[in-house]
């Protein structure tokens, strides 16, 4: 039988307990992500002319465009408030991601 690593004065039981800790704390999180995942965030481009949903996992499930959004004479004006209600509901995943997320790495560093 080969040597036993040097676990820095920690039993097996104290190791064994450690990866039951960790494997528990990665279920909890993969649940938490999931649900994240099924969760809409809402972006509001200025003056809520478009208003962007997203899902937890940034898939856009609705995209409301209000008529005066839509401008002859500026093509570009479209595509600028839909890009910026998009970035407004990735921003509230990305918060809503962090904060979950943070609660279990808290510590670890």
């Amino acid at each position: 039988m080969g040597r036993m690593p040097n676990l820095g004065g920690m039993g097996m039981g104290n190791m064994q307990n450690l990866i039951k800790q960790a494997k528990k704390m990665q279920q909890q999180m993969e649940a938490e992500r999931e649900s994240l995942n099924q969760t809409e965030f809402i972006g509001k481009s200025a003056d809520d002319m478009v208003i962007a949903t997203l899902t937890g996992d940034k898939k856009v499930k609705d995209l409301k465009i209000a008529p005066e959004a839509i401008d002859p004479e500026d093509p570009d004006m479209l595509q600028d408030l839909i890009i910026d209600a998009i970035n407004k509901a990735i921003s509230e995943v990305d918060v809503a991601t962090e904060k979950t997320m943070g609660k279990y790495t808290k510590g670890l560093m």
